[in-house]
């Protein structure tokens, strides 16, 4: 339990991408990596560990090669789940209501009549100029109240939840706009009129749980896509030492396209190849020596068979939950996975006995999409697209498998130990 434990923690303290990425910075500076500013110079060494922040919602951590050209160990996951950014407070019929937005595409239902947890960013005017701070109003709850049935006697034949009548949250029972500022500058340190913008978002406070009769499933908030986040930064980070170097990317904004200055679509990893190429020294030929000698996962939850809508996914390759990671496919392009780097990932799940469970959509549904085929058009070289399978994906809270996340760690610990070598397009060497 304290192995799954660590991941519920990790969730617990990243109510938001601007905390998910604030705790990945601690376990980065724990393990002896040194922060970067991208707007000053950057003096790297051969070896080196490193991380760099982009909007506080993206982080890239990397251990530099130990000569030029050498090439990249990469994976790439995202810090954001659908959600509510909250716009700010007004009065309606008594209330103190909290105006919400909709973020990505949750289940809105399950949003509703549980407590919710507000959590973002305040920017704070100080003697200085102006400051960042994470808050998380731990003590102070909002709520979506559902209409009672005896109100609304269709609510259960498919009623259509409407994003501004159904989804504002009550905050208090009092018409006090106040109220909300007061709570959001307490918990940044500074009075309300120091208050000049801020980013703040309703999000499920509820703690990770193993379930099942057997303890087999795990339930908890933002699964998708912080328990790959996770995975990989552990792999990542207990990585043995290499020639080639090794790159964990968290980006945020995927969840709405990644067309962000923080997002897979961003320079963001063009910028820190480009820089650290510099660093290494490669001229321009070692540089593209460099990529296509690098391989990246890209780490993004997948779709397991549903007990209840069996015929909603591809009868022919069904995916199950506790039954092996996913290494996902798509004829249009939309999963990165091709041949080449499918025998790879299956080379190096094969070594250390993960099972591995190929995922395609059902051919006449359209299926979702990740941040690896937008992000190679930033970066070309070869990828996979892997991930846990799981149910409710976008859910308030969603279900995966206790046994596949201890797959899914130890397959991103292979993919950073195997030694895998580009002897000719298409071939490759492995060592494990």
């Amino acid at each position: 339990m304290e192995f799954y434990q660590d991941l519920f923690d990790y969730i617990q303290k990243s109510p938001t991408p601007f905390h998910a990425v604030a705790e990945s910075a601690r376990r980065l500076r724990d393990a002896g990596f040194t922060e970067l500013n991208e707007a000053e110079c950057w003096n790297l060494q051969a070896g080196g560990k490193y991380f760099v922040t982009r909007n506080q919602s993206s982080v890239i951590a990397f251990v530099m090669p130990q000569k030029a050209g050498a090439g990249w160990r990469m994976s790439a996951a995202h810090s954001d789940s659908p959600g509510f950014k909250v716009k700010g407070a007004s009065q309606k019929a008594g209330f103190t209501m909290l105006d919400t937005e909709g973020y990505g595409g949750m289940i809105r239902s399950s949003w509703m009549d549980r407590p919710l947890g507000i959590a973002g960013r305040v920017m704070v005017k100080t003697a200085q100029g102006v400051e960042s701070r994470l808050v998380d109003l731990k003590d102070t709850k909002a709520v979506i109240p559902h209409l009672a049935i005896h109100l609304n006697r269709n609510v259960n034949d498919g009623h259509t939840y409407d994003m501004k009548k159904d989804m504002q949250a009550v905050f208090a029972g009092k018409e006090k706009n106040a109220c909300y500022q007061e709570k959001v500058a307490h918990a940044a340190g500074c009075s309300v009129s120091d208050i000049l913008s801020e980013d703040m978002q309703l999000y499920c406070p509820e703690q990770g749980q193993v379930i099942g009769g057997e303890q087999e499933f795990v339930l908890c908030p933002r699964l998708d896509d912080l328990a790959c986040g996770w995975a990989a930064l552990m792999g990542f980070l207990q990585a043995k030492p290499s020639q080639q170097g090794r790159i964990w990317c968290l980006f945020d904004n995927e969840e709405v396209g990644s067309g962000t200055r923080q997002g897979a679509c961003s320079s963001f990893l063009p910028d820190v190849l480009a820089r650290a190429a510099k660093e290494l020294g490669e001229d321009a030929q070692q540089q593209r020596m460099s990529l296509a000698n690098s391989l990246l996962l890209s780490a993004d939850n997948g779709h397991a068979i549903h007990p209840n809508f069996a015929e909603m996914s591809d009868g022919g390759y069904p995916v199950r939950v506790g039954e092996g990671i996913v290494l996902k496919f798509n004829a249009s392009q939309k999963y990165t996975t091709n041949a080449v780097t499918a025998a790879l990932f299956h080379t190096v799940c094969d070594a250390v006995q993960v099972p591995v469970q190929e995922y395609y959509n059902r051919p006449d549904l359209p299926g979702g999409s990740t941040l690896g085929n937008l992000l190679a058009a930033q970066v070309s070289i070869p990828m996979a697209d892997i991930g846990l399978p799981q149910l409710a994906m976008h859910s308030c809270v969603e279900m995966a498998g206790v046994q596949d996340i201890a797959y899914l760690c130890k397959a991103c610990s292979a993919w950073y130990d195997a030694e895998i070598d580009c002897k000719a397009d298409g071939s490759y060497r492995v060592t494990l």
